[in-house]
Formats: C-alpha cells, sequence, structure tokens
C-alpha cells in the first residue's frame, strides 16, 4: 500500500493532535539525506521529513563545517534528492551566505531550492531572520526555522557549544532563545529546529509556540527528532552526545570491501559464472 505524501499541512495536523491528545505516536521524524539511492532507503523506513542538509559539507565534502557549502551545491543535492521521488517531505537547507545579506536574497535563493525540488526550505537564526522568513513565506514557500545551537554560527560560539545555558538574552541566551522561537513562529515558518538546548529550556519552548519543535540533542519532549543518516548508520568515527548509531554500516561496509581485494589477489573473482562466454 502507497502511504500518502507528507505535506506542510499535514506536519502542522501533527502538532495539534499531539497536543490535544498527548499523543506520542504523532512525533515526527526528520532524517537528512544527499542523494537518490539513500533517500529511497530513507522514504522506504516511513520517515515524515527527508532534510537535505547543508551538513553535506562535513558528512559528505570533508570539511570542518557548514559554511564552505555554496547554494549551487545545495541545488545539486536537492536535485538528487528529489529524483528519488520520496513521500516524505523534502526540506532543503539554505547555506550560508543565501540569505543573510538582506530578505529578497532569501527569497531569490528559497525560489532555487524549490525549482531543485524541495517543498520547503530551512534556515538559520531568531530574532535577526524575522523579516526573511517573512517574505519567504508571503510568496508561499513554506520555511522551517532552526535556533539554538546553529553550525552556521560557528566562528559567533567558539564552535559547536550548547546554547541557551546563560539566562539573558544575548545571543544563545536563554531568554534569547525564547524570543528567537517566538519570532520564528510569528514570521510564519512552519515548523522550528531546536538544536543543542538543555531538556527543560527545549521543553518550554515546544509548549509555548503553536508550530512543530524538531530536536536534535534538545532531550525527548519536542514535537519531533532529527539525526543526520550516516550518524544513524554509524558511517561516521565520531561520537556525538546526542547521536546515536542504529547500526554499525561502516564495519559491515569495510568487511565487505575487504573481502573483494582479497578475493581478486587470491584470483577468486571474478569466477566463471560470472563471465561472458
Amino acid at each position: 500500500m502507497i502511504r500518502q505524501r507528507v505535506t506542510v499541512p499535514s506536519i502542522l495536523e501533527r502538532k495539534m493532535s499531539r497536543s490535544a491528545e498527548q499523543n506520542a505516536a504523532q512525533r515526527i521524524t526528520m532524517i537528512t539525506a544527499y542523494d537518490a539511492t539513500f533517500a529511497s532507503i530513507v522514504d522506504e523506513s516511513g520517515v515524515d521529513i527527508i532534510l537535505v542538509g547543508d551538513s553535506v559539507g562535513s558528512v559528505v565534502q570533508g570539511v570542518a563545517n557548514t559554511i564552505p557549502v555554496t547554494l549551487e551545491e545545495m541545488e545539486y543535492h536537492v536535485r538528487l534528492v528529489s529524483r528519488a521521488n520520496p513521500r516524505a517531505l523534502l526540506v532543503g537547507d539554505l547555506p550560508f551566505g543565501s540569505y543573510q545579506v538582506n530578505s529578497e536574497q532569501g527569497v531569490r535563493s528559497a525560489i532555487r531550492l524549490i525549482k531543485a525540488g524541495a517543498s520547503a526550505v530551512k534556515l538559520e537564526g531568531g530574532v535577526n531572520m524575522f523579516d526573511t522568513i517573512s517574505a519567504i513565506s508571503r510568496v508561499d514557500i513554506p520555511v522551517m526555522g532552526h535556533i539554538g545551537l546553529t553550525p552556521q554560527s560557528y566562528h559567533r560560539m567558539g564552535g559547536h557549544r550548547v546554547q541557551g545555558r546563560a539566562d539573558n538574552r544575548e545571543a544563545g541566551g536563554r531568554e534569547r532563545l525564547f524570543e528567537d522561537a517566538h519570532s520564528v513562529e510569528q514570521a510564519g515558518a512552519f515548523a522550528v529546529v531546536l538544536e543543542g538546548i538543555p531538556r527543560q529550556l527545549a521543553q518550554e519552548i515546544t509548549q509555548k509556540v503553536s508550530i512543530p519543535t524538531i530536536g536534535i540533542g534538545a532531550g525527548p519532549d519536542c514535537d519531533g527528532q532529527v539525526l543526520v543518516l550516516h550518524d544513524i548508520l554509524g558511517l561516521t568515527t565520531h561520537e556525538l552526545k546526542f547521536t546515536r548509531q542504529f547500526a554499525d554500516i561502516r564495519t559491515a561496509s569495510i568487511d565487505a570491501c575487504t573481502a573483494f581485494v582479497q578475493e581478486v589477489r587470491s584470483g577468486q573473482w571474478p569466477d566463471d559464472a560470472h563471465s561472458f562466454h
């Protein structure tokens, strides 16, 4: 049976249903994917949202953070994922430098990702991004916000550091994060990612905003959760407090490649059965 395609309205309904019934089954799931092969696998799992994240920089391209990723590269990866024709909602990340100049730049960049195959875009920032989120929303492009530990703010934060521990209104402070969440909501975003913040703060934000919150490193009380696919599969070598390996595909892949190398060197592969005559 082919499952229904996930849409922005259906994601919003999940928030209302979960709030009304306190139904854990209504929790939203989101996984990253960067190409058609993995997008197809992820979609088969029944996930609600596939995020084509600018995390492609550190996960696939081998750079230290997300800052070097370009809009052209994001267009390319959104296009690859869209070719899998997923039933999940496809969200594309707006990379650093593609929306920070002004709201018009943000609209133009968002349009490019939608033309590449995304159904929505995600951008980082709260209060400072109010006008940009509003402008993109006004042209009927759904926007997902992202506050807390925002990887594109790597240099301002001094690295990937937990946010919301200081009780102040400075960038990354607890009171500021409440303001950021409220601004994202009021600007018209349909959901917001909460990354790298204390569990209690994430819970309070989730209770106060009317749009779904999707957590990563923000505890279990958000309306949904997101993880990077390569972390889920155990393909990465680094371990973070807020990630988990649900499988060890890295070891299995190394073993398979080792077996290939050994059989070629020993003359076992290819055998006659796998040769043309």
